[in-house]
């Protein structure tokens, strides 16, 4: 497991986002490192990403403690090439981290990585797409697309901070017991509704937002799975 690409972005106006002055920062580019890696604060008001050297433009919805760092796969990056025909260099996707030997799909929200010497990342959460992501993409319906296929990649929270660049290894520190994958988290949350009670099993690991918007669907529907 290692870090393949570390990818940083500015702020760039486009037409296809709802941030305040038409700004995004979507568009991230590989950079050589080493890259300081630290907590960001509350979202809306802290640094926005965990990266140095990084813009999120909509504090609103990304960034954040809970959305330091976002990683995603080279082999998932493979797979959706395969799929739309066209090269998907690191960083398209708006991911901070590209990663090799790890499959984020399957990883558990709370799982823990140690990435170089130092930097220690706890899996959050799941990515889910938006309209900014779709207009980066410009690809007809891809919001419907790349939530169906159900490989979102990774949120992370920054544990203890550090530095980071290309070719860093990766290694797995803590690995919690239960079965709340980061594809199980982003299915009840986008598309299977009835999942969402699982996903309490994640505890304190997953984010407060999330944690009420479960309690608030228990409340209504009832804890049982394959309730509406």
């Amino acid at each position: 497991m290692q870090l393949i690409s570390v990818n940083l972005g500015r702020a760039t106006a486009v037409d296809y986002t709802d941030a305040e002055g038409g700004m995004t920062g979507i568009g991230k580019r590989p950079v050589p490192g080493p890259v300081r890696v630290v907590a960001p604060g509350t979202k809306a008001t802290g640094l926005g990403s965990g990266l140095e050297g990084d813009v999120v433009c909509d504090r609103r919805h990304h960034g954040g403690d809970h959305q330091a760092v976002y990683a995603y796969a080279r082999e998932d990056l493979d797979l959706w090439e395969r799929e739309l025909g066209r090269e998907l260099p690191c960083g398209l996707f708006g991911e901070n981290l590209t990663t090799s030997g790890i499959d984020l799909n399957t990883a558990r929200i709370g799982d823990r990585w140690q990435v170089g010497a130092d930097l220690v990342l706890e899996v959050a959460s799941a990515r889910i797409p938006c309209r900014t992501f779709q207009g980066a993409m410009g690809e007809a319906g891809w919001v419907k697309r790349f939530t169906q296929e159900a490989r979102p990649g990774a949120y992370l929270r920054v544990i203890e901070e550090g530095s980071v660049s290309p070719g860093d290894p990766i290694r797995t520190v803590h690995r919690p017991d239960h079965d709340v994958t980061v594809q199980l988290w982003f299915r009840a949350f986008t598309t299977e509704r009835e999942l969402l009670p699982l996903t309490l099993a994640a505890g304190e690991a997953m984010e407060p937002k999330a944690h009420e918007r479960v309690r608030l669907y228990v409340e209504k529907y009832g804890a049982g799975a394959g309730a509406r």
